[in-house]
């Protein structure tokens, strides 16, 4: 249910630009709205699961995606203004994202209080991973068969249908589990960490807010440097809290780890990587070039569908190489896939064209997704597996929440430089787009408010103007000029777009040149850089090691590579799988 959600609005984009006209600040803000609560509260979810019941959590985050999916579903027409209309989306939106953050860590550590046997909690992680791979495709799969249904809605309207199903399932999610469910909790030593999760939330929101909205408002105006100055405040005092906190959100001194740290800033440069170039795909095949939401469902049947097909590959490769290299070769692919993408021209509109790619991406995503936690978990001592795993899961959703909002901002501030451009070279389209803006004063009444909003959706930014048609036919059937921005807003944006798959490719592939070589000793608190060790210590230390490999080996779930989010989560002890410091 979460994947579904979480992949909905990516197939309707198109649909919601040529409905609402949002802004494309505001377009973006859509999209990122359900990622940044993700990111912000995830591990805090975990923390209130613990203390106040997880099967509360579980049944009130279905209930809370229910709610998005009904507040977008009633979106209004256009008898209310560009505004609220995208305001109420952008709420639904928002309310879905903190459904989901409370689903995320609760439902996995729901299944490791559930199951006491190492082959019953394999069992029962492998089918909750299986659940996420599945749900990875079949949301844009399900979002644009939805968009073919013609009752109800009419035309661009349709992406409305795609919260329906949405709707629908949040709520026998939340029924099954209010029935089936059953409660467990592990209050013991846990505690509210109120200082770091509302300078961590608050310092997350003011850096996408200056990073979105600084194409829009200008990257030196007073609030966009107000809020950059105020993320770096808050993450600050984030890190000042951690640090002296009982029970931090985040215990800092993992970071000690070399390796560990090194593997958490690949995840954020790899996901970003990963959401920019599944984001530009997005823009490209619905906005840009015009493809159906159902049409478009091919490329995330490839984004999302390959890591079930290349299951027993990947848990191969985990077992016989080094994770590591296992994530370097799914980075380097995935970045492959965005600079191939850059070199496909828009014009083609054919999906043949960006098969190699979609491929690509696909083989290196389901890569990426296991290897990242595998790095994760095998890289600090067992007690800290929980914290490893639900470190990583902050760190990638906020590669997925950086994604979307720095490749939109890059993406869309260029086109719109372009345009400014064509329109201040060529006095031609200057005067043209001149008299298109002054149509509606001289148009018939029935014909005004068609016009008045053909002329705002141009005048909103790259999207908008693409999004409306160069030309119209007459009763008649006569061809009449009508937008004269349409071809130069085409190429604007797949120019732009062309250099968000290089950013992304170079970004991905970037984070995989970064990984660690080697295997970095735990230092905790209070620890220090010793002398080496005499050799008969080493060799102990190395035979240790490797009975510790092979029984990570042994236990270690198979099925739970295909969604990279739980390997070896199966021997994580339950009271430290929600990810929050021991």
């Amino acid at each position: 249910m979460v994947d579904i959600g979480r992949q909905n609005v990516s197939l309707i984009t198109g649909l919601i630009q040529q409905d609402l006209a949002p802004s494309s600040a505001q377009l973006t803000w859509v999209a990122d709205a359900f990622f940044l609560p993700v990111a912000a509260l995830e591990l805090g979810f975990g923390v209130f699961g613990d203390l106040f019941g997880r099967k509360r959590l579980l049944v009130g985050g279905a209930a809370l995606i229910a709610v998005g999916s009904t507040v977008a579903v009633l979106v209004p027409g256009s008898g209310y203004s560009t505004d609220t209309r995208v305001s109420l989306l952008i709420l639904a939106q928002l309310l879905s994202g903190i459904g989901a953050a409370a689903i995320f860590p609760t439902s996995l550590a729901m299944v490791a209080a559930g199951t006491h046997t190492t082959a019953t909690r394999a069992h029962g992680v492998a089918i909750w991973a299986a659940a996420l791979s599945i749900g990875g495709f079949l949301g844009p799969l399900l979002a644009g068969l939805s968009t073919k249904i013609h009752s109800g809605w009419a035309g661009n309207a349709n992406w409305r249908w795609a919260y329906v199903g949405v709707l629908v399932i949040a709520v026998v999610s939340a029924l099954l589990s209010l029935a089936i469910a059953r409660n467990s909790s592990a209050p013991e030593g846990r505690s509210l960490d109120w200082p770091g999760q509302i300078t961590s939330a608050l310092g997350l929101f003011a850096l996408l807010y200056a990073v979105i909205q600084g194409s829009e408002s200008g990257w030196g105006s007073p609030q966009i440097v107000i809020a950059f100055l105020a993320a770096a405040v808050l993450l600050g005092l984030f890190v000042f809290v951690e640090n002296r906190a009982d029970a931090p959100l985040l215990l800092l001194s993992v970071f000690k780890n070399r390796a560990f740290a090194v593997n958490s800033v690949v995840t954020v440069i790899g996901m970003f990587g990963f959401l920019a170039i599944m984001y530009s795909t997005s823009i490209r095949l619905t906005i840009v070039q015009g493809i159906s939401p159902l049409k478009a469902t091919v490329a995330y049947l490839f984004f999302g569908g390959i890591g079930l097909v290349q299951l027993p590959l990947t848990s191969k490769l985990l077992e016989r190489y080094n994770a590591r290299r296992v994530l370097f070769t799914g980075l380097v692919l995935i970045g492959a896939s965005g600079l191939w993408f850059a070199g496909v021209p828009t014009s083609d509109r054919t999906l043949t064209a960006i098969v190699g790619p979609l491929i690509l991406a696909g083989v290196g995503s389901a890569l990426a997704f296991a290897a990242i936690s595998a790095v994760a978990v095998n890289t600090l001592p067992n007690h800290l597996a929980g914290m490893a795993s639900g470190a990583t899961s902050t760190f990638r959703d906020l590669g997925f929440a950086l994604g979307p909002a720095i490749m939109g901002a890059v993406a869309l501030s260029q086109a719109a430089k372009e345009i400014s451009r064509n329109l201040a070279d060529n006095p031609t389209l200057s005067k043209a787009y001149a008299a298109f803006q002054a149509a509606p004063a001289h148009a018939p009444a029935d014909q005004k408010p068609q016009l008045e909003a053909a002329v705002h959706a141009v005048g909103s930014g790259p999207l908008g103007a693409n999004s409306v048609p160069g030309s119209i036919t007459s009763p008649d059937g006569h061809v009449i000029p009508f937008n004269p921005l349409k071809d130069v807003a085409f190429h604007a944006l797949s120019s732009s777009y062309s250099l968000a798959f290089v950013f992304g490719g170079v970004g991905r592939s970037g984070g995989g040149g970064a990984h660690p070589r080697g295997r970095a000793r735990w230092r905790g608190p209070g620890s220090s850089r010793r002398r080496p060790a005499h050799p008969r210590r080493l060799t102990a230390r190395r035979a240790r090691r490797r009975r510790d490999n092979r029984s990570a080996r042994r236990d270690s779930p198979k099925a739970v590579v295909a969604a990279g989010y739980g390997v070896q989560e199966a021997t994580i002890d339950r009271h430290t799988r929600t990810g929050v410091a021991p």
